[in-house]
């Protein structure tokens, strides 16, 4: 029932010319963030319409939330994400505990409240993604929260009657009213937040959902057990609908980007969102795996009650499990920015998919280790058993590699779809969420209708998501790609980065930086926001592991020209192409790695290059790598081992150089002062 929470209650200036696009490293295709929209404009109808909307852009994950940009917004989503778990986990401890069906039918009636409750995403969400693009998305939420007053009343209702039809009917409702919420949320979230800021806003928005989803579940599943559920039950969900409403009226504005004709043929209108979501082949894999990961969510937590009660535990060890891995997710959506450093970090992507496979794996088999107990018990009950504590960790594990993998794929949809599409993109991914959340239930009941054991069926899902992993891996090499630069500039260097906001975060610039390392431009490009292509001697593109990185990279292999006149014509020209795209370069103009720790003469490529393509050059220099592990100190620290592993390393950025005062010399003393005497 994660889903509940999530999918639709969870995470600019004119569109810049093709000179002002920055290429993404591996397609091609342009990178546009919040940076790239047209100024939110005033709220019509809101209580503080003239407030700012755009902050500084380096306000924290946290202090986010003392911002109009993001506070309103994240109330809302609380809860609405609240107030759907709340009702779920009644109905489940209703289902399971109440005696409203036969027991042996609990397993497929849960699966299937897990089905009814995301099928409006498949059925309407091409309407809801084309609304969000068409009309004001702040106006937008407030029917939308309008509407989930009168769903939370009809709840009240249909608990008191106790009808078990009524309450899928208001399941059904609640997931309506989700589906037109879904695509509001994440598009507006790049109108209100810097580029810098939309993992940390992601990543609260998805702690927030998961935070409400575990309160939620707690007050449903105690709700749930109560004689008089259906009166407190509708007083809470009520007042709670009507707060979530009171807080999105102070949503900023965000313009819409789309003005041609609104289409009602739910058909017609999917289609074209998924043939939309495919332009970008990076993005409609992020799509995938989002949606992946909400089947595999949506499996493992419906399983829960049934697998609880096998166990011998009570309606409150529901809540329990349910609490440790929902506080795990927002546990793991959390580390994400601190982990990535603040920019959309897609190589902690494969981190999380083989997190959550071990440790599936593990829970598989926990599970069968977990003595029984003679009669039903209770929390503390549970937690005395044999085998609970390794089981609890498993789970626990699960949520938090769930969140690293989920974070960074959702940002970048956001980051990576144009403003004036990214609500249905997003909606597109709501549609593809919603078939795999009900392939998901399909394939849950039919394990279970086959006489399929749960610890089987968490096993069983666990080595398919690493079959899907290794799937998307292999389409988009650049979340490898990612993922091998991401582990090494943070398990084998301590690296701390200084002026890089230097670096212009749009257009065609030329980087420069001294050489001392095989390990120079993978730690460059951990450091800078921006996709950097490298240029670089064959010799060291060539080296194995590495030549993978630099490939995905597209970095620009060159050799000197006495060596080889082909080559060294093909990298200039390769040059030049991707400056006029609006690349961000980077070149070591010694043309090889030190052999004493010092810089070498800078060689006049660098003039070559600005003249023929006149960009901005930008000094950097890269200190504290001489005598680390893959430096060439003496006759070759690395081939002897005794380099320093773990080496504290600095990446310092300089003033940018105009094209016109460019001169390696030049170059050569500002990296030198960069640098000082630390080498």
């Amino acid at each position: 029932m994660l889903a509940g929470g999530s999918m639709g209650h969870m995470g600019h200036a004119t569109l810049p010319t093709r000179a002002t696009f920055a290429l993404h490293s591996t397609t091609g295709e342009p990178l546009v963030g919040a940076a790239d929209e047209t100024d939110v404009s005033e709220t019509t109808g809101s209580p503080v319409a003239d407030a700012p909307v755009r902050g500084p852009a380096t306000t924290s994950q946290f202090g986010l939330l003392g911002t109009r940009r993001l506070a309103p917004l994240f109330t809302t989503q609380f809860f609405g994400a609240f107030n759907d778990n709340l009702f779920k986990q009644a109905f489940i401890v209703i289902l399971t505990f109440g005696g409203l069906i036969a027991v042996d039918d609990t397993g497929i009636y849960v699966n299937l409240a897990a089905g009814i409750f995301i099928l409006p995403f498949f059925l309407f969400s091409a309407t809801a993604g084309t609304l969000a693009d068409k009309f004001e998305k702040s106006r937008m939420i407030r029917f939308v929260k309008l509407g989930e007053i009168g769903v939370a009343a009809l709840a009240g209702i249909a608990l008191y009657l106790e009808s078990v039809p009524a309450l899928f009917g208001v399941l059904f409702l609640l997931g309506v009213q989700s589906t037109f919420f879904g695509p509001l949320k994440y598009a507006i979230l790049p109108q209100h937040l810097d580029a810098s800021e939309l993992v940390g806003g992601n990543a609260m928005v998805q702690m927030g959902t998961f935070v409400a989803i575990l309160l939620g579940t707690i007050a449903g599943g105690l709700l749930g057990g109560w004689d008089d559920v259906s009166l407190w039950l509708f007083a809470f969900v009520v007042a709670v609908a009507a707060t979530g409403y009171l807080a999105c009226r102070w949503i900023p504005s965000a313009p819409p980007a789309k003005t041609d004709n609104l289409g009602w043929n739910p058909v017609v209108e999917t289609w074209r969102l998924i043939t939309l979501a495919r332009e970008r082949k990076a993005v409609f894999l992020s799509i995938l795996g989002v949606s992946w990961f909400w089947l595999l969510g949506s499996v493992v937590l419906a399983q829960i009650p049934n697998l609880v009660r096998e166990l011998d535990g009570g309606a409150y060890v529901v809540t329990l499990i349910m609490v440790v891995f929902t506080v795990a997710i927002a546990a793991g959506s959390l580390l994400c920015e601190l982990l990535s450093g603040r920019r959309v970090e897609i190589g902690l992507v494969p981190v999380g998919a083989v997190g959550v496979s071990l440790f599936g794996l593990d829970a598989c088999f926990a599970i069968v280790g977990v003595s029984g107990g003679e009669a039903q018990r209770s929390v503390l009950e549970f937690l005395a058993a044999d085998g609970v504590g390794r089981l609890l960790f498993d789970l626990a594990m699960m949520g938090v590699f769930t969140g690293l993998y989920v974070v960074p794929l959702q940002a970048n949809i956001q980051t990576r779809t144009p403003n004036d599409r990214r609500a249905r993109v997003i909606a597109a991914n709501n549609v593809l969420n919603a078939l795999f959340m009900v392939t998901g239930a399909g394939f849950a009941i039919a394990w279970l209708a086959l006489d399929g054991t749960i610890p089987g069926l968490i096993g069983a899902m666990a080595l398919i998501n690493a079959g899907v992993a290794v799937f998307i891996f292999q389409q988009v090499p650049e979340f490898t790609m990612r993922f091998l630069i991401w582990a090494i500039s943070h398990t084998m260097y301590r690296v701390r980065h200084q002026g890089l906001e230097t670096i212009p975060e749009r257009g065609a610039a030329v980087l420069v930086c001294n050489h001392v390392s095989y390990m120079d431009a993978c730690l460059l490009a951990g450091a800078v926001r921006r996709p950097i292509r490298f240029v670089m001697h064959d010799t060291i593109y060539r080296i194995p592991v590495l030549n993978f990185i630099f490939r995905t990279g597209r970095t620009i292999p060159i050799l000197p020209q006495s060596q080889d006149p082909d080559v060294y014509e093909d990298a200039f020209r390769s040059i030049r192409d991707g400056l006029d795209e609006g690349d961000l370069l980077c070149i070591f103009p010694e043309g090889k790695l030190t052999t004493d720790g010092e810089i070498g003469r800078f060689r006049r490529g660098i003039e070559r290059i600005v003249g023929e393509a006149p960009v901005p050059v930008v000094p950097m220099a890269l200190r504290g790598l001489w005598g680390s592990f893959f430096s060439p100190e003496g006759k070759g620290a690395f081939k002897r081992g005794r380099g320093r592993f773990w080496s504290r390393v600095e990446i310092v950025a300089g003033e940018t150089v105009a094209p016109d005062r460019v001169d390696a010399d030049d170059l050569r003393e500002r990296v030198g002062a960069l640098r000082g005497d630390s080498r």
